[in-house]
Parts: C-alpha cells; sequence; structure tokens
C-alpha cells in the first residue's frame, strides 16, 4: 500500500503571520483527508523548503506524494522553479511518486468562489 502525502506549496514571506492562511487551510484539508499526511512547505523566505519537506516525508513512508502550489496563477515559479525543484527531487527520491497539480487559483471552482467572494463584498 502506498503511503500518500500532500505538500500545499506557498510562496513564503518575511511576515510570519503570513503564513496563517495556509496553516488553516492545510488543517482543514486535513481534516477532510485523514489517510493522507498533509503539509506546507515554501518556496523561499520561510521554513520548510520544499526538498527539506519531502525528504522529511519519505523517511516516514511516504512514496506518493502531490504537490500543490497554492499561487493564484501558473507565474515563473510554478512554471519554471517548481518544476526544476520536483526533477532534482525525483532524481532524488527515484522510488517516490512526486505529482504536481495546476496553480490552486486557476481551477474552475476556486474561481468561482473567489468570484462570488468579490460579489459578496461589492454588495451593500
Amino acid at each position: 500500500m502506498e503511503n500518500r502525502a500532500l505538500i500545499l506549496f506557498a510562496h513564503g514571506a518575511r511576515a510570519e503571520s503570513w503564513k496563517a492562511p495556509f496553516e488553516r487551510l492545510r488543517d482543514m484539508t486535513q481534516r477532510r483527508m485523514p489517510e493522507v499526511k498533509v503539509t506546507l512547505a515554501y518556496l523561499e523566505l520561510m521554513e520548510p523548503r520544499l526538498q527539506p519537506q519531502v525528504t522529511a516525508l519519505v523517511a516516514t513512508g511516504a512514496t506518493d506524494i502531490t504537490v500543490v502550489p497554492v499561487f493564484l496563477g501558473q507565474g515563473a515559479h510554478v512554471l519554471r522553479d517548481l518544476p526544476l525543484m520536483v526533477d532534482e527531487l525525483r532524481l532524488i527520491h527515484p522510488s517516490v511518486t512526486i505529482t504536481v497539480s495546476g496553480a490552486v487559483g486557476e481551477d474552475p471552482d476556486v474561481l468561482k468562489a473567489m468570484t462570488d467572494y468579490c460579489v459578496k463584498a461589492a454588495r451593500p
């Protein structure tokens, strides 16, 4: 049986308070998927970074890891930087399946939820 893990991959920021919504997202996701280890990793400025997080998950037995870029769009970090990092991780951990989804903000359901929020915010 494969040991699955999900990494929510965010950019990172200097302000520690920036983590809070991502931690809530992680916790909410974990509650909906108790059979999958749900973690966070950051591109820069915050810890843990992606490579140490994958290594830690593999050390606990993860064999199937999905990385979800928690970005609004598919910019350079998602299109260029992340694939390079994942290619390196696949070389380091050849027995582990690492899958990357599209940026969360490009999903039609996420866009609809954001639109609903914007419309609600604009109504008196």
